[in-house]
């Protein structure tokens, strides 16, 4: 750091600038939580901890053990995806009573691939103030370091776990124009990414950010018939938490399947969704199985 640029720091008018917002009582906040390095948390996000009543918290251990780095000492609430319905209720009757509760997941910003969204509904329909903190979001920032140059991202979380189901929901993304945001753990990284050669093809560009802000972060991106092949040249990549970005459907294929949905189109007319994603891949070129699940969803859009 220059000696300008200490000069001009000033910590202490960064924490004024911090009850310059007023944080009313009877509000639930939102507060995103480091997703790997504990610096990474606001001063906000800080000073509201340090006045709520109670934190709602996914993992009671993991939310002291992050507010004891801070020190600060809060009473915890456990709610987490088994129990978001009873737990959102008894934090509705503590906001009614005025108090000012915290919602944290165990890292990153809550009710995004996390528990908390039950509870911010409900809180919501009760007609109660919700406020969030920005903060740590593992998808955003693997978005911004994946140099996938796209306006628009579509994301998807985590994958299902079952093959045939994750094969279904792989085919309803292959037409998106968008960046692809995926969430997976890495005993399934390998599985994963195999699905998603079969599914996109191997031209399409893949990002893999691994343990973002971590000690041992790494983010790679080459093409999908590549990414197998990386993965197992390190025994080590099979570990940490993964998000996966997959580059939307060029816009050139985007072409293509118009003319495949237009040729549908007039097939189903007339035919089976089988009999028609047959002649409709004999026609245009394009793969069977993909063609099926267009028509079906094509179906499915006009009931």
């Amino acid at each position: 750091m220059s000696q300008e640029s200490a000069a001009t720091f000033n910590p202490s008018a960064l924490f004024e600038s911090v009850h310059q917002q007023t944080y009313p009582n009877a509000t639930l906040y939102i507060i995103a939580t480091p997703i790997g390095n504990s610096a990474d948390i606001s001063l906000r996000a800080l000073h509201v901890l340090q006045i709520a009543d109670a934190v709602a918290c996914e993992d009671t251990r993991n939310t002291a053990q992050l507010l004891t780095r801070y020190g600060l000492h809060k009473p915890l609430i456990a709610a987490h995806m088994h129990n978001e319905h009873e737990v959102a209720e008894k934090i509705i009757q503590r906001l009614e009573a005025g108090e000012r509760i915290a919602l944290v997941s165990d890292a990153g910003t809550p009710a995004v691939s996390d528990p908390g969204a039950i509870i911010v509904d409900a809180v919501r329909k009760a007609g109660l103030r919700v406020s969030p903190l920005p903060g740590a979001s593992a998808a955003i920032s693997a978005l911004s370091a994946s140099g996938l140059i796209n306006d628009r991202f579509y994301f998807v979380g985590f994958l299902p776990s079952k093959a045939g189901q994750r094969d279904t929901c792989l085919q309803s993304l292959v037409a998106i124009p968008a960046t692809l945001i995926f969430y997976e753990a890495p005993h399934r990284i390998m599985e994963s990414t195999k699905a998603l050669l079969e599914n996109f093809g191997p031209d399409r560009r893949i990002v893999f950010a691994r343990e973002v802000t971590k000690l041992f972060e790494e983010i790679h991106r080459c093409s999908l018939g590549e990414a197998a092949d990386w993965l197992a040249q390190d025994a080590h990549r099979e570990k940490g938490e993964y998000v996966v970005l997959v580059e939307g459907m060029p816009e050139a294929d985007a072409d293509d399947l118009l003319e495949a949905k237009r040729v549908l189109t007039i097939l189903l007319e007339e035919l089976s969704v089988k009999q028609a994603a047959n002649l409709a891949a004999q026609i245009t070129g394009k793969k069977k199985n993909a063609l099926y699940q267009i028509a079906l969803d094509m179906k499915a859009d006009e009931e």
